[in-house]
């Protein structure tokens, strides 16, 4: 009996696992990033809305008294991913079935449907994970002479794409922890 309880232990640790994995999956991880270009701020900004429009975010709204540029987009979930965890979860279902069937034979086999429970893993990231992001671009500084420097704020995921794409183009440099980062 105590080899079932340690396993009834195991596998309740292994879907409080599963749900903070979900939660993880699909954090919002907006950041705010300064970069500088030696660049004119007027070719920077079009390097960068020209590249935010191939990649599908639109113009949103601006406020020119604060130099700000604001785009929208929509975040889609991976469709990978999504089966990926509900296969785990039918899995794991799956075996927290087992387990209860052992510690509780009284039951028969219905403990085992619990696997049925399994895609909702799925679902619940799909519908956290698909949102409607924005990306700031605000102008802190324009001077001819020594380039411009601009504050980003944005899902980390595309501040580092513009890093390592537009990054050598724009001659872009922020202080390079996005990339540093292990998260």
């Amino acid at each position: 009996m105590p080899t079932l309880a340690s396993t009834l232990l195991l596998t309740l640790l292994m879907a409080v696992g599963l749900v903070f994995f979900l939660r993880a999956a699909s954090k919002d991880r907006t950041t705010v990033v300064e970069v500088h270009s030696p660049r004119p701020a007027l070719e920077v900004l079009e390097g960068l809305s020209g590249w935010l429009s191939e990649r599908g975010w639109r113009t949103e709204t601006g406020d020119p008294a604060i130099n700000l540029l604001r785009f929208r987009g929509e975040v889609g979930a991976s469709t990978p991913l999504a089966l990926l965890l509900s296969l785990l979860g039918s899995v794991g279902a799956a075996c927290l079935g087992l387990v209860i069937r052992q510690v509780l034979p009284q039951l028969g086999w219905w403990p085992l449907l619990l696997a049925l429970l399994g895609p909702a893993a799925g679902l619940i990231y799909r519908r956290r994970a698909e949102r409607a992001e924005t990306f700031e671009l605000r102008l802190i500084e324009a001077d001819s002479n020594q380039g411009s420097t601009l504050r980003l704020r944005a899902h980390r995921d595309e501040l580092i794409a513009i890093e390592t794409e537009l990054g050598p183009t724009l001659q872009l440099a922020s202080d390079g922890r996005l990339l540093s980062s292990p998260i």
